[in-house]
């Protein structure tokens, strides 16, 4: 090759049919740089991984440098190993060479030998201490802190595509027809069947529109029947739900009739003013207050959730956490362990979650706007399977096929004699 500034670098995987051996190649051209194949063996079964060895070259240190961050991410590391290097922190902050986290699998190279990364999420930066290594966000980084900079010792495993998926390969950000969405849920019900058959845990993010399309009904009786283990959400679902309860509306319009009521415009904040005077949501559960909904049921069925407040709330509801800071780590909590994550009309939500989470999460985003799907695979959420569609018609089907079955190992039982059926509403008086 031609002189320069030059590294090897190497990758293994399913490199062909992930696509990873093309981006390998486009990301060296698009840098100006040249790379020369060294060695290439290709998988000769299913199972089988291939495996790349590559020299690239650059005019300048700094672009070789700067290849190799892009290259990382794609599952090259640098040949020979060398440990990270570490740099200490400042309070609140680190070296300008850090380096920042995707959502894959990562291992660090700490006196020689290969530690998993901990607590994996996009967008953050690893500290190694006491022979573990954990993913850290920058407000959470403390003076003298062991942060990892530059790419030396830094191994991605790229999550590689599956050759099913559960027959998500065939879905596309077309608007679906209700045939497709019957199919398309059929699969999303067997991926909620096979999670919990397996003891993992399925998490809903949610935004109002789950109530104004309809839907909540639908998704109360998924957690009625023990298939939302939590849910992730903001003030405005909460609100709207229980304005639901109260009155059979949402901002104002009568859900069965679809016309908006005469003062239908107060009873969102009527519904705050009650659930506060209580003292929150599960006091208005406890004192009979608040006998319908999904946050009824989600209270009965001792769901964990978390509400996330935004400057554009009313009220907010007592349950409402303000502080962002707090609400990210409460979210990140209930992340903890999730093996399918359903991101129902929320973009703010979603891509927040989306943000949180590790690239062997599954994500099922179904939302009537294209741009909220393709969003958060354009932010590197890549194992997100899009549907695009009305949300309330998708929990109607999904309500549908998984009828009245009780999740696998839930435990739980049915929901109290007299509860009120998806859907159903008890008006509040006086």
């Amino acid at each position: 090759m031609s002189d320069g500034h030059s590294e090897i670098v190497e990758a293994e995987g399913h490199l062909i049919d992930s696509r990873l051996l093309a981006s390998v190649f486009d990301k060296v051209i698009e840098r100006g740089a040249k790379y020369h194949v060294l060695d290439f063996a290709i998988g000769r079964t299913n199972d089988d991984f291939s495996r790349l060895q590559l020299q690239v070259t650059t005019k300048s240190e700094e672009a070789l440098r700067e290849l190799l961050e892009e290259l990382v991410p794609l599952g090259c590391y640098p040949r020979p190993q060398r440990d990270a290097r570490l740099e200490p922190a400042g309070d609140g902050f680190v070296p300008d060479d850090f380096y920042s986290t995707t959502n894959q699998r990562t291992q660090v190279r700490h006196d020689g030998e290969w530690l998993d990364v901990k607590r994996q999420r996009m967008d953050a930066v690893v500290v190694v201490s006491d022979g573990r290594a954990a993913c850290r966000k920058l407000r959470d980084v403390r003076a003298g802190d062991p942060v990892v900079c530059g790419v030396d010792g830094i191994r991605v495993v790229p999550e590689f595509k599956e050759r099913d998926r559960l027959g998500f390969a065939f879905m596309t950000n077309d608007v679906s027809t209700e045939r497709r969405v019957e199919v398309t849920v059929a699969r999303v019900v067997r991926m909620m069947q096979e999670v919990k058959a397996d003891g993992g845990r399925v998490v809903v993010v949610a935004g109002p529109v789950v109530v104004h399309s309809g839907g909540s009904g639908y998704l109360s009786q998924l957690v009625r029947y023990g298939w939302i283990d939590s849910l992730l959400a903001g003030n405005a679902l909460a609100v709207h739900d229980v304005e639901h309860a109260f009155y059979g509306t949402s901002l104002g319009v009568d859900l069965e009739r679809g016309v908006a009521v005469d003062d239908g415009h107060k009873h969102h904040m009527r519904a705050i003013n009650a659930i506060r005077r209580v003292g929150g949501i599960e006091r208005a559960v406890a004192e009979g207050l608040l006998q319908s909904g999904l946050m009824y049921e989600v209270i009965r069925r001792e769901v964990p959730f978390v509400l996330a407040g935004s400057i554009r709330d009313d009220g907010p509801l007592p349950d409402t956490i303000m502080d962002l800071s707090e609400a990210q780590e409460r979210y990140a909590e209930q992340l903890q362990g999730a093996r399918l994550v359903l991101m129902l009309s929320s973009m703010l939500h979603s891509i927040g979650v989306g943000n949180m989470l590790p690239a062997w999460v599954r994500v099922v985003c179904v939302d009537i706007n294209p741009a909220v799907v393709t969003k958060l695979a354009d932010r590197g959420s890549s194992q997100t399977a899009g549907i695009v569609t009305d949300v309330g018609l998708f929990l109607h089907q999904l309500a549908t096929q998984l009828g009245s079955k009780m999740a696998p190992g839930s435990g739980r039982e049915h929901a109290r004699e007299g509860a009120c059926a998806p859907g159903a509403s008890r008006p509040v008086r006086g």
